[in-house]
């Protein structure tokens, strides 16, 4: 039996007494990439990123491991509930409009103490002040460099579309500002890098784009830490009690953290390990989350049809972002239909194999995204469930 063919049959022996569709996490495997990243940080800390795993008690789980050190959380109405559950260093990953949530931060001293939010423009701290409602709790805040990297004069630019900021005295000017206004106080620096950290490098059947992207990639590690390093100490001028420089992400972990300038990384989708993180020559991890559709149609010789499964990720439309047909080994979908809302018909030889009410496992494109479509996961330890957890959805949060 091949190893996946074991890990199949270990899914279905575990999940035999469940009804089909369900989502798992292979505690084993994710375990295992909690080890693998906390080897690759080399030391410094990883702040999780909650996005990427969207389940309370595996945020707990993971950041009860040594190398783990604070959350990086994806809105602010997530940040506050985080923070009211226990977590006591929550960074907010994005800029945000929340008035209602901003009220709330200022009035409690608690949550003020815990959570940290990102700005990037003198607007944003307008808005923060108009919505204190009297809260006069000081704001903890973190500043975001952009980290893309621009050629020919600027008319190249590769990298996220997020902060405006680019230069480390942009940063400056805007940590003034944050310290001229009372109730505020600049206490990190986020610069994520995600033309590199999100971005594989070893594209199946690509070997000429692999290799234009190593070439990039290379260039922008090179450039952003002469550039990171210059911004942290530019802020640091004026704001001598920083207290962290983030950066990074799962697929830049080890480049990262060889920066000296940088204390903390950020990581989360290398826990579940999707399918857009098999691309990367730096590290291999093991696929942890999975979801099992049930088997509800055979249509005809080499056919079989699942209930739903059409759960595409974010980001631009395209194959890539279409979850996979995992186990058993040998299906794909129809080029006429792929993945649907109701129905996925899945072709190959394998196809003969599997009965009515059988189990064909997938692996979706990105990590947390796959716990809105499920409100709990049930936990694998070997062959047998060792407990199910709510997902976020199943707590009846859906924060975005």
């Amino acid at each position: 039996m091949t190893p996946l063919a074991s890990d199949r049959a270990r899914y279905d022996r575990a999940t035999a007494h469940l009804e089909a569709p369900l989502a798992v996490v292979d505690l084993d495997a994710f375990d295992a990439n909690a080890d693998d990243l906390v080897r690759r940080a080399g030391g410094k800390p990883i702040r999780v990123a909650s996005k990427s795993v969207r389940c309370r008690a595996l945020l707990e789980r993971v950041m009860a491991r040594d190398g783990f050190r604070g959350l990086m959380s994806f809105t602010l109405a997530e940040s506050l509930w985080l923070a009211r559950a226990g977590f006591d260093d929550v960074l907010l990953a994005y800029p945000s409009a929340d008035r209602a949530a901003y009220a709330e931060l200022a009035a409690d001293p608690k949550l003020a103490g815990a959570v940290t939010v990102m700005v990037d423009d003198p607007a944003q701290l307008d808005l923060i002040d108009a919505a204190r409602d009297g809260g006069r709790e000081e704001i903890r805040v973190c500043l975001e460099l952009d980290t893309s990297l621009r050629m020919l004069g600027g008319r190249v630019r590769i990298g996220p579309l997020r902060s405006p900021l680019h230069d480390p005295a942009q940063l400056a000017e805007l940590a003034r500002s944050v310290a001229r206004r009372p109730g505020f106080r600049v206490v990190g620096l986020m610069a994520y890098e995600g033309h590199v950290a999100g971005v594989g490098d070893a594209v199946a059947g690509r070997p000429l784009r692999s290799r234009a992207i190593r070439l990039m990639q290379a260039a922008a590690r090179r450039e952003l830490a002469g550039r990171r390093a210059a911004a942290v100490r530019a802020v640091r001028a004026v704001a001598p009690g920083l207290a962290f420089v983030n950066g990074g992400g799962t697929g830049s972990v080890q480049h990262t953290a060889a920066e000296d300038a940088v204390t903390e990384i950020a990581a989360g989708s290398g826990l579940y390990q999707p399918r857009l993180f098999d691309n990367y020559t730096s590290f291999s991890g093991r696929p942890a989350a999975l979801f099992g559709q049930p088997v509800v149609r055979r249509p005809g010789v080499g056919v079989v049809t699942v209930l739903g499964g059409g759960y595409p990720a974010s980001g631009v439309a395209g194959a890539d972002r279409l979850p996979v047909p995992y186990l058993p080994e040998g299906l794909r979908y129809d080029a006429q239909e792929g993945p649907g809302e109701v129905q996925t018909p899945l072709l190959g030889s394998a196809a003969d194999d599997l009965l009515i009410g059988d189990t064909v496992w997938f692996r979706h494109a990105k990590a947390g995204e796959m716990c809105e479509r499920f409100a709990e996961l049930h936990l694998i330890e070997g062959d047998r469930v060792v407990a199910t957890v709510p997902t976020y959805r199943g707590e009846g949060r859906t924060f975005l």
